[in-house]
């Protein structure tokens, strides 16, 4: 089983004195015309997460992460530079670049934070979905969503992609056909596995490439990685003028909330023949 979801699905290149890292994405990792984002956000992640460890001899949580997407990336080799931006006693900030052939094909930040005493309140309950075992499976097509077979995918509700429905929201049960802990870089990488929202209101695809996605998470994390299935719950709030903005929450099987995200995707008309 791999360790992380990052650690087995690419070839890496590591220079250990700056803690620049070099990646290749494998194409079963693909999503239209390029590598799923979820994924590459990850792969960020994991960079300014070890940067971070290298710096100050521990890995803190992390709080959240913010991506904003330049480019599609492809399988030519994607470096990934992290930077600090602080470290204090409680909170650390970096910030990190991916580029290939010298372009920036992604920007970001992590906030990483140790875990303190304080009130607890969770305001984002899971719904009351039938569970996993009575769900059936879906298969994504494999032409536009390559990535989804590393993962199994159950409809938690009615809605389903391109099904015409009347709300733009999904529901899923997930998990990773190979059994891979959940850990921050897993859910980065569930958060943005669904079909677009919109998707369960249209009946024809169209390209919505995400232009900026913000993942935060909580402190069950803290302890150890989510093992098993967790339920996915992606919906539009607003759509209109060519841009859509989407939310995320990730519940274990137990109910208890993983992490919250919010994307803002482009609206594109489809071309026939073309994929992005």
């Amino acid at each position: 089983m791999p360790a992380s979801i990052t650690d087995t699905d690419t070839d890496t290149d590591t220079d250990t004195e700056d803690t620049t890292g070099t990646v290749r994405i494998d194409r079963s990792w693909w999503s239209w015309n390029g590598a799923q984002g979820g994924y590459v956000a990850a792969l960020a992640l994991t960079a300014m997460r070890d940067d971070l460890a290298v710096r100050t001899g521990e890995r803190l949580p992390v709080r959240t992460l913010g991506a904003h997407f330049l480019a599609p990336v492809d399988e030519r080799p994607l470096r990934l530079a992290a930077t600090p931006l602080r470290e204090g006693r409680r909170t650390s900030v970096s910030s990190v670049t991916a580029l290939q052939d010298g372009a920036a094909a992604l920007t970001g930040t992590a906030v990483f934070g140790r875990s303190e005493p304080g009130p607890a309140h969770t305001g984002t309950p899971a719904p009351d979905v039938p569970a996993p075992g009575a769900c059936p499976p879906l298969t994504l097509p494999r032409s536009l969503a390559a990535f989804a077979a590393h993962l199994e995918i159950r409809p938690a509700g009615d809605a389903r992609p391109l099904a015409g429905g009347e709300r733009a929201e999904l529901f899923a049960w997930m998990r990773f056909a190979d059994g891979r802990p959940l850990d921050p870089q897993a859910l980065v990488v569930l958060a943005d596995a669904l079909p677009p929202a919109l998707f369960a209101v249209w009946t024809e695809p169209r390209p919505v490439p995400t232009a900026e996605l913000t993942v935060h998470f909580t402190d069950v994390l803290d302890a150890a990685p989510a093992q098993g299935w967790v339920l996915v719950r992606s919906r539009t709030e607003h759509a209109g003028g060519g841009w859509a903005v989407e939310d995320s929450a990730v519940w274990t099987e137990d109910g208890l909330l993983l992490a919250l995200a919010r994307q803002a995707r482009a609206v594109r008309e489809f071309r026939p023949g073309r994929q992005g």
